[in-house]
């Protein structure tokens, strides 16, 4: 299950504050990889198991820790047949910051909307005993 899927879940079931606990954790680190899958898979990039190492390029950056880990296979390199993809994948690192940023905004306001709504709620509002939720969910409200 992909970390979206994981949050998405959360929130169904009605796990505010985990959802955004989730969210949080993953905002501050970004992972971008580019590979070349072979002409026979028939599964697409989302479906299939991690390429070979010496098939894909990998940048991760975290901004709180402020590590940035690069991983380059050989065929982007020398002779190889995809040094061409080099310079796509190094535009793709350079819009990172922009992306993790713009992460951290959109999590920025969706606390803002929860913090609103968290106070308009009346005291009494019920709280779910089996979780930390402020909300019940869908299946719960009938």
């Amino acid at each position: 299950m992909t970390t979206s899927d994981d949050f998405k879940a959360q929130l169904k079931a009605g796990k505010i504050i985990d959802a955004l606990t989730l969210a949080l954790g993953e905002a501050v680190e970004l992972e971008i990889t580019t590979w070349v899958s072979s002409a026979s898979d028939s599964t697409t990039s989302i479906e299939a198991e991690a390429p070979a190492p010496e098939s894909r390029m990998r940048t991760r950056m975290n901004i709180v820790d402020g590590d940035i880990n690069n991983e380059v296979g050989t065929q982007f390199i020398g002779n190889g047949p995809y040094t061409e993809l080099q310079q796509f994948h190094r535009a793709q690192v350079q819009d990172g910051p922009q992306m993790i940023q713009h992460n951290l905004e959109n999590l920025q306001q969706l606390f803002s909307v929860l913090t609103s709504t968290l106070t308009q709620l009346p005291p009494t509002s019920p709280r779910r005993k089996d979780s930390n939720s402020v909300l019940s969910p869908q299946s719960e409200d009938t």
